[in-house]
């Protein structure tokens, strides 16, 4: 493809793009496809030869939107807000265009120097401490194995140099039973093994990890030989978005020289705000912090800000420099090849840029404002009508709602419950998480796609209640 075609391809494509999003609203938020569905629809055999672009167009339409379920609709409530703001997709459609070699300072100054400027600029709006440094990793998963690596390192004394973990004493992570799966998995792959993994009770009422409880878990441990070497502090839990307390953590953490991560996945957009701020108090005690823009701030896909206290120690851990990519200005200059996994990295700071210059700090606060107010009415809609009951405090954005008809047990509210969710979800008329709380199923209904509206959050409750209703 010449650039010529390109442009002439590049501007058909935008206007798909500005037409798709134009009319997100008429379509099914589910995606309509059965399993298989899409992928017998894209035929048997290769695509080898050459097909004029108009075809291609097509296929997005007949094959590709109806296997997606739309996370940009206003009556998408599910899993967590995966925005995408078009000033952000901008963003990311010149970073492919750029086609910038991340794998050093020296590949692509540019990348570095404005990654390094959009992570100081979100520390700065969220008011957390001039002692972070960041950098942007494609999701919390990474960060959060990244952040596993550095407390494996740091209460082993660097063991990675030696023997490995073999040479150490057990080393245990405990964690909230409501934190993210990806905790789990950074735990495991980094090698602490599912022994060692301690869940702690929370508070029945919030759903908080309680620091009395880990205090005494950490205590045993001690007793029996282990290492307390890693807390991960659940800021805005995925089920019910509760805080655990940081201040607490951070005391824990600091007496037993744990590394405290604090994984602020969806939640930590709500730092923008400054009457939010609050709720993350003592969060500038932690080692490391994650959270993604690409969440509830809108960036696009992928953009995970993963920030340390002490980067020698992040370097000292994922640096390998190999001499085919040293260079006389490796003293003068971040090489954020050490600062991760992998070695190249996308030009993510792009997307930041973009929607920070083209949507404004203002339109973003706004719209968390928005969904917070939303989420509240819905509460009190939940609250207010005979049957229904919200299920955990309503922190931020999403609340936690189950239907109780009267006389069904536990078994077949279970039932019930999976299946208005499921029918709803089938039918198209919005999209909802059923997901098990203290072992029983309810929904979560999570508001903050870009362009709902309090319209959006009133007709989603209105099909709540019939799908519930038909189900009985």
């Amino acid at each position: 493809m010449t650039p010529e075609e390109f442009r002439q391809a590049g501007h058909a494509l935008i206007d798909w793009i500005a037409d798709y999003r134009t009319r997100i609203p008429e379509l099914p938020v589910g995606a309509q496809v059965q399993p298989g569905e899409v992928r017998a629809a894209l035929g048997v055999d290769p695509p080898v030869g050459v097909e004029p672009f108009d075809a291609l167009l097509a296929d997005l339409d007949r094959i590709i939107v109806p296997g997606v379920t739309l996370t940009q609709h206003p009556r998408f409530f599910g899993w967590f807000p995966s925005n995408a703001t078009l000033s952000s997709v901008l963003g990311d459609i010149a970073s492919s265009g750029i086609a910038a070699l991340g794998i050093t300072w020296q590949s692509a100054p540019a990348l570095t120097e404005l990654e390094e400027a959009c992570c100081e600029w979100l520390r700065e709006l969220c008011g957390l401490s001039p002692q972070w440094r960041g950098s942007i990793h494609d999701t919390a998963s990474t960060a959060a194995l990244v952040a596993m690596l550095c407390a494996r390192e740091r209460a082993s004394d660097h063991a990675q140099t030696r023997g490995g973990l073999r040479d150490v004493a057990p080393l245990a992570v405990y964690a909230s039973p409501h934190a993210h799966s990806s905790v789990t998995k950074a735990a495991l792959l980094a090698g602490f093994g599912q022994h060692h993994l301690r869940f702690v009770e929370v508070d029945p009422v919030t759903y908080a990890l309680r620091a009395d409880a880990l205090a005494a878990a950490m205590e045993r441990d001690v007793a029996a030989g282990l290492r307390p070497a890693a807390i991960v502090a659940s800021v805005g839990t995925t089920g019910t978005n509760a805080f655990d307390p940081l201040p607490e953590l951070v005391e824990l953490a600091r007496r037993h020289g744990a590394w405290l991560h604090v994984d602020a996945a969806m939640a930590g957009a709500a730092m923008l705000l400054e009457e939010q701020r609050w709720r993350f108090e003592g969060i500038d005690g932690a080692d490391s912090i994650s959270w993604n823009p690409h969440k509830w701030m809108g960036t696009i896909l992928d953009c995970s800000l993963f920030y340390v206290r002490d980067p020698q120690h992040l370097i000292r851990v994922m640096s390998t420099n190999p001499s085919d990519l040293r260079s006389a200005v490796d003293d003068e200059v971040t090489q954020l090849k050490d600062w991760g996994v992998p070695l190249g990295r996308r030009f993510r700071a792009l997307k930041i840029w973009f929607q920070l210059r083209l949507d404004g700090l203002e339109s973003i606060k706004a719209r968390l404002r928005r969904d917070l107010a939303n989420a509240q009415w819905l509460a009190e809609q939940v609250e207010a009508t005979p049957g229904w009951r919200v299920l955990a405090p309503v922190q931020l954005q999403t609340v936690c709602l189950r239907h109780e008809p009267e006389g069904m047990g536990a078994d077949e509210l279970d039932a019930h419950t999976q299946r208005w969710a499921g029918s709803l979800n089938a039918s198209g008329r919005a999209f909802v998480t059923p997901s098990l709380l203290d072992g029983r199923w309810m929904v979560r209904v999570s508001v903050g796609a870009e362009h709902t509206e309090a319209d959006d959050v009133a007709a989603g409750w209105e099909a709540i209640r019939a799908a519930a209703t038909a189900s009985c």
